[in-house]
């Protein structure tokens, strides 16, 4: 079974459109588009279709493999490249439960088309990730009802005929899919180990992939315990993984802004040493579309020809007495600059077809009691007032913090100083009391005149409440970074 090492996702931070659209907002037959060009041109290996918060074209599989014929005849779609279905939450997302259901169902038809298209069995998808995922139960949900509902009905009989589903419709394949659990939070994050081994306590699995947020995180708890996080939950799943002896591949979804992830083509050997037990690394939307072509199939071919190693060590326990303290300050940011950051986030630009997140159609993401807009749309809100969220909450760091996540986050520095880069210290919101603690991290950055000049400009049209055109603004100071956020 071959394990992707490049998952093109539809998460949109990107600045630039790609060529294949006249839309700034991508969807429908965009993503279809998007699917092919990943596979064919950039080197992806996977494809995440996202049900999550958004409309979705239900026959990726026909289009693909209708359209794009000679391809998917060499490159076997479920064999060298594949479709993995991100669907919606029923514990928290009520709203949208049963497109879960709907997602489910189409995976038999799916195989359908696949099998006429190849003249075998070949299932096209059979993987689901599951977002915000809380508990083994969660997980066991999908597993079964596909299992006993979409399966188990081929051998119902209708009525009072004598003749089954299977034998009216025809046969339901593939028999099983997998799930995917995507751990969000700190409590998840922590306890994944726990999950994932209770999920697979009553299966015979060969492997389990096992997805860890980098963004929701670092929104929520800070850039720095957004890593912290994610090393010890990889160093837990590796345990696990030699405890039950299954395969456990960890994928990171990590974005371009060095606050969520800082994954750019030019940064790709640099993530890679950060997670080194990672088997499948994130290629968002701006890794696609604000970089050149070349550029792009560089950077995933150096994730795609390294090698997975066993995770970093760490002291946990030290790790988690920092983070409690810098969760605090971080937190305590956040709800200063919420106001500003809702505010802000009105302007920020879209760049995919997506239903709102709060009230009928969603969920808004919160810190405590403040609600916030998404983590793309919260970091764009802050670089585009010249305020990186990476500093934020740096000041409840000790000297001896400093010494000792250096070890644990090999490219602190890194990070901070890219993100500085886009900074503007001269503004009334940059948080003076922050540039000590810049200072004792001893990070010598220099800021991007361009970027400090239309940020300054962005700040005093705020404050002087003309926010006419203040997108376009926005949008200018994204193209320097290349990242919206």
């Amino acid at each position: 079974m071959k394990i992707p090492r490049c998952m093109s996702t539809q998460h949109p931070d990107n600045v630039t459109s790609p060529f294949f659209t006249n839309n700034a907002i991508l969807g429908g037959e965009d993503e279809i588009e998007e699917a092919f060009y990943v596979f064919s041109h950039l080197g992806c290996d996977e494809q995440m279709w996202d049900y999550e918060g958004k409309e979705v074209d239900n026959f990726v599989v026909k289009k693909l493999l209708t359209k794009y014929e000679s391809f998917f005849k060499e490159r076997v779609l479920g064999r060298d490249v594949f479709i993995t279905l991100r669907v919606p939450n029923p514990s928290i997302e009520r709203e949208e439960a049963k497109i879960l259901l709907e997602t489910l169902e189409s995976i038999p038809r799916s195989f359908d088309v696949a099998k006429l298209f190849y003249q075998e069995d070949i299932a096209p998808i059979f993987e689901v990730i599951l977002p915000m995922t809380t508990s083994s139960e969660e997980l066991n949900r999908i597993y079964y009802y596909y299992k006993e509902f979409i399966i188990g009905k081929r051998e119902k009989k209708i009525g009072k005929s004598d003749v089954t589903v299977g034998e009216w419709i025809g046969d339901f394949r593939p028999d099983v899919i997998n799930v995917i659990p995507l751990f969000e939070n700190m409590e998840s994050m922590l306890r994944a180990d726990e999950i994932v081994r209770d999920y697979l306590s009553d299966k015979s699995l060969n492997y389990q992939r096992v997805f860890l947020a980098r963004s929701d995180p670092a929104m929520n708890y800070g850039l720095i315990n957004a890593v912290i996080f994610n090393k010890i939950a990889l160093k837990r799943l590796h345990k696990l993984s030699q405890d039950i002896d299954v395969k456990i591949f960890p994928i990171v979804g990590v974005g371009s802004a060095p606050f969520r992830g800082n994954l750019r083509p030019q940064t790709a050997e640099r993530v890679v040493e950060e997670y080194p037990s990672a088997y499948t690394f994130t290629i968002q939307s701006s890794f696609k579309y604000d970089h050149s072509p070349e550029e792009v199939r560089r950077g995933i071919k150096k994730i795609k020809r390294s090698s997975p190693k066993d995770p970093q060590d760490i002291d946990e326990a030290k790790a988690l007495e920092i983070s409690k303290r810098y969760i605090m300050e971080y937190q305590n940011w956040i709800m200063k600059l919420a106001p500003l950051i809702n505010r802000v986030a009105k302007f920020i630009p879209q760049r995919r077809k997506r239903k709102l997140h709060i009230g009928l159609f969603g969920y808004s993401r919160k810190v405590g009691d403040i609600s916030l807009p998404r983590a793309i749309t919260f970091t764009a809100a802050l670089y585009s007032v010249g305020v990186p969220p990476e500093i934020l909450g740096l000041n409840a760091l000790k000297e001896e913090d400093l010494e000792f996540l250096e070890e644990v986050y090999l490219n602190l520095k890194n990070d901070l100083k890219d993100a500085l880069e886009f900074s503007n210290i001269n503004t009334k919101l940059f948080p003076k009391e922050l540039l000590k603690a810049i200072e004792r991290l001893g990070i010598d950055f220099r800021e991007n005149e361009e970027h400090e000049e239309l940020t300054s400009f962005i700040v005093k049209r705020l404050e002087e409440n003309k926010t006419e055109d203040l997108d376009k603004y926005i949008l200018r100071a994204a193209h320097i970074r290349r990242f919206l956020g």
